[in-house]
């Protein structure tokens, strides 16, 4: 009895230790970079030691807690630490702000002719196939994501030239990785894992995880093969979407950044290999990834964004997949591109042809045999728990559900693991039915057992069906791939919307692009549906989520990039923005997949990028970095808070906007606010042909009056500038609270339309 009471009291004991002693994390400390005293040889040197100074403990001075310096993108570094020394660094004179490490998500063929690029490269006015790839071997695409298969026949550099002189890059070895693995096409790969270490216990969580640049989850390869892989002929996704696979920019080279681990991407990493990256020489970064809504000071990849946008590095970030959900859109610094998906004019039709005599239209990439014609029993909502609707891993009655097939409503877990769940379960099929979450929008995924998706609509005559018939039965079909789908692009309902919430001036999502059953390269180390038990292996995968549509707006970039080396990112970005369309293939306006309504510029932004009208844009908007810093001071952040984003010793705010909205930003969103008149300037740039001149026509929304002036602009020359302002006001009495309307300034001539979308609103959402 007393031996027991010991070790009660001991576990006791060691229970009270550990909760009161303070657990430590990653924190990333921003410092006054002109404040190192000469008596450092380096800034690493000085975070060294004011780190050192923490702990009088002999043992914590020798295991130094720094993980990263940052230079280019970020003036400080990041450290383990606990809350009180961030506290006691806080109080110092030099430190200017002290943050927990952000964690951040991944965003998760036939682009190349849906976005009219041929198998060279593109024709575009005054621009050859063979010019756009000769010019695109001198750029460079930097991918930050979970790594790269290097193995992958995306990344073949069969017929490229030497590696630009300005690469200053590197292949890292690790126990997987060998250097040699790289080429002439992926020219570099490094890994960044210290903040996920640290976050993970100082190791790693899965056994498949290496400190090495190797992806072991498949998304990285997606990604970087979208953007600029080369040319494959004959891949298919085990038999689907066959033909050639091809990024946007094939003969552009690619560099992998690793930042993305089985936990997620942390923020002191992502910032790593920003910095890196941009002294390695890449001329796009692509970020598949993102988080929710910060202040720009503490958004990792606004600030890093920043440096890169400085350094001519056009920057191109994922929107997110929360939408349809209001407010939802991530990565909204104007200068870093945006990007929603939208769907393709390819499908992969599949149907469940019911008992009643009705047939049930849905998709479904599965591969395995099929399920005969035999008619088999359907079961919803009927299992171990209350869970069984949506097939949770356990909630299914083997005894209910076996030999038959099981209707699961979409949501919580993954798409495929319901699948495995009905499979696991003795289960013969599955249909997944959307919920108004989803609305109509459909995903082809490849289940591990005949499946197939179906709409809200459909889904809900299917329960209906279920519930209603003494024997409810059905039958699938699957009709492999199918080409020229009407309407197309739609608006994929998981695309992240607008407003943005961090500065309501500024129009986001910036545009939509392919994002919906992408095909593109795929990693070796792991199945397609990414469950531990798909013991299947493919050289290409399909996927949906805004994560494939950034790539293909980096490699779009890159393309204009080549074709207009002299453009800063600002006017690459306006070029893509102001040419992008806003009717699908049968002539009428974008549609949401959610509903099926009408889009509108929180949806897609400027609309769908063109990238040959891109190329030859007629006008564009441009921004310098001092708009951009009077821009931050209209936001009333501090100096400090500023300084932090732009890397200077100091600002000076005595230009500041009185409005965010008067930065040149190609896009319009008019923020009323209790005033019933706004007005903006903006400054366009002729980068088309000598003795050009522009009419402005307004299309205007209900609510609101729009003035331009002057009416048309002529240009003499190629590089001359133009001012025009523009008048909104507000008509008397409108009350729309919580509501916006929409409208758009397009200024055109016989050769080019210059768009710009114009979004109203009375407050803030």
């Amino acid at each position: 009895m007393a031996s027991s009471s010991s070790t009660t009291l001991s576990f006791l004991l060691l229970f009270l230790f550990l909760f009161s002693t303070e657990a430590k994390r990653t924190y990333i400390v921003r410092v006054k970079h002109s404040d190192k005293p000469e008596s450092f040889p380096t800034h690493h040197d000085w975070y060294t030691s004011q780190l050192q100074s923490l702990s009088t403990d002999s043992k914590s001075q020798s295991e130094s807690p720094l993980l990263y310096t940052y230079s280019t993108s970020f003036n400080g570094y990041s450290a383990f630490l606990d809350s009180d020394e961030a506290d006691t660094l806080l109080r110092s004179s030099s430190v200017l702000d002290v943050f927990e490490d952000p964690v951040y998500t991944l965003h998760t063929t036939r682009t190349p002719e849906f976005l009219g690029l041929n198998s060279e490269f593109g024709v575009a006015a005054g621009y050859t196939g063979q010019d756009l790839g000769q010019a695109s071997n001198g750029v460079i695409i930097g991918v930050l994501d979970t790594g790269v298969w290097p193995e992958s026949k995306s990344f073949d550099d069969y017929g490229m030239p030497e590696i630009p002189s300005k690469w200053k890059g590197e292949c890292e070895s690790g126990t997987d990785f060998d250097p040699k693995l790289c080429n002439r096409k992926l020219i570099g790969a490094r890994s960044f894992s210290k903040g996920f270490q640290m976050a993970s216990g100082g190791g790693f969580s899965t056994k498949r995880e290496s400190v090495s640049p190797r992806d072991v989850d498949g998304h990285g390869t997606h990604t970087s093969s979208t953007a600029a892989g080369s040319a494959v002929r004959n891949a298919s996704f085990l038999g689907y979407a066959a033909g050639t696979a091809r990024g946007m920019a094939t003969r552009a080279r690619v560099a992998t950044y690793k930042v993305c681990w089985s936990t997620g991407c942390f923020g002191s990493d992502i910032l790593a290999a920003m910095d890196r990256a941009i002294l390695d020489g890449v001329d796009v970064l692509s970020l598949s990834l993102g988080g929710g809504s910060a202040p720009y000071f503490r958004d990792t990849i606004a600030i890093g964004a920043f440096s890169a946008m400085e350094k001519g590095v056009f920057v191109s970030c994922s929107a997110g997949n929360s939408g349809p959900t209001r407010s939802s859109v991530a990565n909204v610094a104007p200068w870093v591109m945006t990007v929603g998906a939208g769907t393709l004019d390819r499908d992969f039709p599949a149907f469940a042809n019911l008992g009643n005599g009705k047939r049930l239209v849905g998709v479904s990439l599965y591969s395995g045999e099929g399920m005969g014609t035999k008619p088999l029993e359907l079961v919803y909502n009927k299992g171990n728990s209350s869970s069984s609707n949506i097939c949770l891993p356990g909630s299914l009655d083997p005894a209910t559900v076996k030999g038959k097939i099981v209707v699961c409503d979409r949501g919580v877990n993954a798409r495929v693991e319901k699948g495995a769940v009905v499979r696991d379960a003795g289960g013969l099929g599955m249909i997944m039915a959307n919920t108004a979450a989803s609305g109509e929008e459909l995903v082809a995924d490849s289940h591990l057992l005949p499946a197939i998706a179906v709409g809200k609509k459909t889904g809900d005559l299917l329960r209906e069906y279920v519930k209603s018939d003494a024997n409810p039965t059905a039958v699938i079909v699957f009709k492999g791939t199918v080409l020229d789908v009407h309407p197309s692009p739609v608006v994929a309902a998981f695309s992240s919307r607008g407003p943005n919430t961090v500065t309501p001036e500024i129009l986001k999502p910036d545009v939509i692009g392919p994002g919906v059953n992408i095909l593109a390269g795929w990693s070796d180390a792991i199945g397609p549906t990414g469950l531990e038990k798909d013991s299947r292996r493919t050289q290409f995968n399909i996927m949906s989520g805004t994560s494939m549509s950034c790539p293909h707006i980096s490699g779009l970039a890159g393309l204009l990039k080549a074709a207009h080396p002299e453009w800063s990112p600002s006017a690459i970005k306006s070029a893509l923005m102001t040419t992008a369309y806003t009717l699908d293939n049968t002539n009428s306006p974008l549609h949401d997949a959610a509903d099926n309504s009408l889009s509108n510029p929180y949806a897609h932004g400027s609309g769908h990028v063109d990238p040959l009208k891109a190329l030859s844009p007629g006008l564009v908007y441009d921004i310098s970095t001092e708009e951009y810093i009077r821009f931050l001071c209209s936001l009333e952040y501090t100096v400090d808070h500023i300084v932090a984003i732009v890397k200077r010793p100091s600002v000076n705010c005595s230009k500041k906007f009185a409005n965010p909205g008067q930065l040149n930003y190609p896009s319009f969103s008019v923020l009323f606010g209790g005033k019933r008149v706004v007005r903006y300037t903006r400054e366009v740039t002729n980068v088309g042909a000598a003795n050009s001149v522009y009419k402005v026509t307004v299309n205007g929304a209900p609510s609101v009056g729009i003035s331009v002036k002057p009416l048309k602009l002529a240009f003499r020359s190629v590089g001359e500038k133009k001012r025009y302002t523009v008048t909104f006001v507000s008509n008397k009495g409108v009350s729309l609270a919580n509501k916006a309307e929409f409208g758009s300034i397009t200024w055109s001539n016989p050769l080019h339309e210059v768009r710009s979308p114009v979004a109203f609103s009375w407050n803030r959402f």
